[in-house]
C-alpha cells in the first residue's frame, strides 16, 4: 500500500508559480491564415503560369493557395517573439533562391526592449519587408493582387533592426541592418552590409505618411551594383466609406561597379477604396512601371520594361474571420512581356482572380 504524503506548499509561491503560468498562456497567442484561390488568364499560357515577374498568384486555371501559414507569438513588456511556418503558390516564387527548411519559414524573429520608459526595441531574425503598403497576407490589402512594384520588392528580410514608437503613437522609427535584397541567407560571394530606414507618421487616425529606403548590393562583390531604393506613400481616409492610397517607389542602382551612373526605376500607383458598409467594399488602382535598364525586372527585349496596370475588385465580408474576393485586372506593356497560347508573347494580358482568405 502506498503511502499518501502531505506536502505544504507556502501560499505565496504557490500563487506566484500559478502567476508566471497564466502570464506565459496570456502573452502566447497561436494564430493561422490561408487564402484559396482562382486565377484565369484570357491569354492562355500554355505553362499555366503567368509572367515570370508575377510572384503572388502566379499560378493560371488552376484551383491553389496562395498562403497558409500557423504562427506562434509571445509578448510582453519586456520581449516578443514570432515564429511562422508558411506554404502555399507565394512561398515557392519568392523563397526559391533559399535553402532547404529555410523555404518555409514566414517569419521567424525575437525582440527585446532596452528602454525602461520609451518604447525602444531591438529585433533580430525574419521579419516582413520595411518597403511599401502591401503584404503577402492578402487579407490585409486593399487589392486582391499585389501590384507590380510589390512583387518586385521584398515580401521579407532577415538582419536587425532598432525601433522606436512616440509615446503618442505619432511616430515611428526604425533602422535595419540587412542581410541583403529579400534574402534570408546572404548571397554567396557578397559581404557587403546592407541596411534601410523607416519613418511613418501619423498625425490623425485619417491619415498615415510613410517613408522607407533600402541600401545594399544584390550581387558578389566582384560584380558590386549599389542600390539605393526609396519608398513614399501615404493612406487617406477622405470620409466614413472611402479612402485613398499612393505611393511612388524610386530605385537607382549603379550602371557598372564604382560608377557614378544610375539606372533608374519608377513606380507609382494609386488607389481608391470604397466601403458602403461593413461587409461590402469596391477597390480600383492604377500603377505604373518604369524599368528601361532592367535593374529590377528582366525582359530579354531592348527597351527594358513598362507597364501600365489597372483593375477592379470587390470583396465581402462573409465572417469575421472569412472574406471572398473577386478582381478583373489588365497591364499592358510597351513591349511583348505576356506569355500566351502556345509560348507565343503579347504587350497585354486581362485576368480574373478569385479568393477565399481565412485567418483565426
Amino acid at each position: 500500500m502506498k503511502r499518501s504524503i502531505l506536502i505544504a506548499v507556502p501560499g505565496t509561491l504557490l500563487a506566484g508559480h500559478l502567476s508566471a503560468q497564466d502570464s506565459t498562456k496570456n502573452n502566447l497567442t497561436l494564430s493561422g491564415y490561408a487564402e484559396a484561390y482562382y486565377s484565369y488568364d484570357f491569354n492562355k499560357p500554355s505553362l499555366n503560369s503567368k509572367a515570370p515577374f508575377v510572384y503572388s498568384y502566379n499560378r493560371n486555371n488552376e484551383v491553389t493557395v496562395n498562403l497558409a501559414y500557423v504562427k506562434a507569438a509571445y509578448n510582453n513588456d519586456k520581449i516578443r517573439a514570432n515564429i511562422a511556418l508558411a506554404a502555399g503558390t507565394y512561398v515557392n516564387a519568392n523563397y526559391a533562391a533559399e535553402a532547404g527548411v529555410l523555404k518555409n519559414i514566414y517569419e521567424a524573429n525575437a525582440g527585446v526592449k532596452i528602454a525602461r520608459k520609451a518604447n525602444l526595441w531591438v529585433d533580430a531574425g525574419i521579419f516582413a519587408s520595411h518597403i511599401g503598403f502591401e503584404s503577402a497576407r492578402g487579407k490585409d490589402c486593399w487589392t486582391l493582387t499585389r501590384s507590380i512594384v510589390a512583387d518586385n520588392s521584398p515580401y521579407y528580410e532577415s538582419g536587425a533592426k532598432i525601433s522606436y514608437t512616440s509615446s503618442n503613437n505619432k511616430w515611428f522609427l526604425s533602422a535595419l541592418y540587412l542581410n541583403g535584397w529579400q534574402h534570408i541567407q546572404r548571397p554567396d560571394y557578397n559581404t557587403t552590409p546592407a541596411g534601410g530606414l523607416q519613418v511613418t507618421f501619423t498625425p490623425s487616425s485619417k491619415v498615415i505618411l510613410n517613408y522607407s529606403n533600402f541600401i545594399g548590393n544584390d550581387k558578389p562583390d566582384s560584380a558590386r551594383l549599389m542600390r539605393y531604393y526609396h519608398d513614399f506613400y501615404g493612406i487617406f481616409q477622405l470620409s466614413d466609406i472611402m479612402g485613398v492610397t499612393a505611393g511612388l517607389d524610386v530605385s537607382m542602382q549603379q550602371k557598372e561597379k564604382g560608377s557614378s551612373d544610375f539606372n533608374f526605376v519608377y513606380a507609382p500607383q494609386v488607389i481608391l477604396k470604397i466601403s458602403p458598409d461593413s461587409k461590402n467594399s469596391i477597390a480600383a488602382r492604377a500603377e505604373y512601371y518604369s524599368d528601361k535598364n532592367q535593374s529590377l525586372i528582366s525582359t530579354g527585349t531592348e527597351d527594358g520594361f513598362k507597364a501600365l496596370g489597372l483593375s477592379i475588385n470587390y470583396d465581402r465580408q462573409i465572417l469575421n474571420n472569412l472574406v471572398w474576393r473577386i478582381e478583373l485586372r489588365n497591364l499592358h506593356g510597351d513591349n511583348e512581356y505576356f506569355i500566351k497560347k502556345d509560348d507565343e508573347i503579347k504587350k497585354n494580358t486581362t485576368f480574373v482572380t478569385t479568393a477565399l482568405a481565412f485567418s483565426f
